[in-house]
């Protein structure tokens, strides 16, 4: 729940970090100087831009978590069978090795949403966060049966 909140939090301080600075490129396009103005409608735009990443990236996280609630219902969600070091990493022989299981089980069901989760899982536990974040988003499309927001396809992988 303290990761909710903290969340939460710190979208709300962007939010209002989106509005001021959109405020301040009002008033610097309301100058009249040409690069004042320049400079203000690239601040004004600039919020919005930064508010379609912020929506984009919550709108990733509750699927994941929703995903994760319902693997979890089914008594699907991986154990944590790492081991650790004395910093608390995973271990990096025992990522690879639960990475190269969970890769077999991707190949061997391609089209189920479960495998992929755990495959995201097992991404993020070898520090590869781009395909980790890849999965996931490959097990939210085959869950919810719809297509990629970016049609890119993902093999097991990682090619």
């Amino acid at each position: 729940m303290g990761g909710k909140i903290t969340y939460f939090f710190l979208a709300t301080v962007l939010v209002i970090v989106f509005g001021v600075v959109a405020l301040e490129g009002v008033l610097l396009m309301l100058t009249g100087e040409p690069a004042a103005m320049g400079m203000g409608a690239v601040a004004f735009l600039l919020p919005f831009v930064g508010a379609w990443f912020l929506w984009h990236t919550t709108r990733f996280a509750r699927n994941a978590h929703r995903l994760a609630r319902e693997l979890e219902a089914e008594g699907g969600l991986p154990a944590d069978e790492s081991k650790r070091t004395a910093g608390g990493r995973i271990d990096r022989d025992t990522a690879d090795a639960l990475f190269a299981e969970r890769r077999a089980e991707t190949e061997g069901s391609p089209n189920d949403w479960r495998c992929w989760f755990r495959l995201a899982i097992a991404y993020h536990d070898a520090r590869d966060t781009p395909r980790a974040r890849k999965a996931m988003q490959r097990a939210i499309t085959l869950h919810d049966g719809g297509t990629s927001p970016s049609g890119a396809r993902i093999s097991p992988a990682g090619d």
